[in-house]
């Protein structure tokens, strides 16, 4: 928890955590600055007048910075286990994704669906936020049914000039190749894709990945080792970060 996000014309702290954290982690005393983020707003700083038991009082608040720009990403996302997901909407909250649309697949289980950890998105998105210091949350969707949704939703997102990626460890072309090839045609130093798609546990089945192709996609691969999901999710959007 590198800020501590709150809603507008908030001057007083009482989410256990954030409380928690100011006084056992970064050990405050009154009088010392802290970062904070108004949710959707700015960022800055206030001035701890108060520490109590289960609540602590701010003044002096002063919210003059923007919060960083988002990446000009969509990511679309197959359901994976819950606990997961539940990495994955911090880690890409964090990394600045814009819109993260999570979809049914083959391989994900049915009983994810009903997991009550999907009714805790917003905290989990939270979470990122405060790593990052960052107060705009990513916009979250989920589709329960994959073939619809690319079938008729999934070529609204793009326009004529965007490109979209879906990750599988089979595709004949390497991600490195993908993107020279973006280089050599581009004039605009923009040239990352709009939409990246990635599956979850096991990946896409072939299926999937032509229904993707057949609407826009290029598929694309990390190579030939098989990764977990988590860690292809650091390694394509850490190119977004580059840019």
């Amino acid at each position: 928890m590198n800020c501590v996000l709150l809603p507008k014309n908030t001057k007083t702290i009482r989410d256990e955590q954030q409380v928690r954290h100011i006084k056992e982690v970064l050990k405050a005393k009154v009088g010392d600055n802290l970062t904070i983020g108004e949710i959707g707003g700015n960022i800055g700083k206030a001035t701890l007048a108060q520490i109590n038991t289960n609540e602590v009082i701010l003044t002096d608040i002063t919210l003059d910075k923007k919060p960083p720009a988002k990446l000009d990403l969509t990511v679309v996302l197959a359901l994976p286990r819950p606990k997961v997901l539940r990495r994955l909407i911090m880690d890409m909250t964090s990394l600045g994704v814009n819109r993260l649309i999570i979809v049914n697949s083959y391989r994900t289980q049915k009983s994810y669906w009903q997991s009550p950890l999907l009714n805790r998105i917003d905290e989990f998105v939270f979470e990122g936020l405060q790593q990052a210091i960052d107060t705009m949350p990513p916009v979250i969707e989920f589709k329960k049914r994959f073939k619809p949704f690319v079938e008729d939703e999934f070529g609204d997102l793009l326009t004529e000039e965007d490109d979209a990626v879906v990750a599988h460890p089979y595709a004949e072309q390497s991600w490195k190749a993908y993107l020279d090839g973006l280089k050599s045609k581009s004039n605009h130093e923009n040239i990352m894709p709009k939409i990246l798609c990635i599956g979850a546990e096991g990946g896409w089945i072939a299926y999937e990945v032509d229904l993707f192709c057949k609407h826009g996609c290029t598929s694309v691969s990390l190579g030939e080792r098989i990764l977990r999901t988590e860690t292809v999710v650091s390694v394509l959007l850490g190119h977004w970060l580059a840019e």
